[in-house]
């Protein structure tokens, strides 16, 4: 298992984190099955991803 990263970063924590929830309820849209987990991490530059585990 190996963490999927989402290829866009956001400037808050909350864009990312209403990206992070829709992937746990919408995965079918981008091409994705259900995933393990989903979180949110913080760039060393400061800004906000997504990353999951399918």
């Amino acid at each position: 298992m190996r963490w999927v990263y989402f290829g866009k970063l956001y400037t808050t924590k909350f864009q990312a984190g209403c990206l992070a929830k829709r992937l746990e309820e919408d995965g079918w849209i981008y091409g994705y099955h259900d995933p393990r987990a989903v979180e949110v991490y913080q760039s060393k530059k400061g800004r906000y991803g997504v990353k999951f585990i399918l």
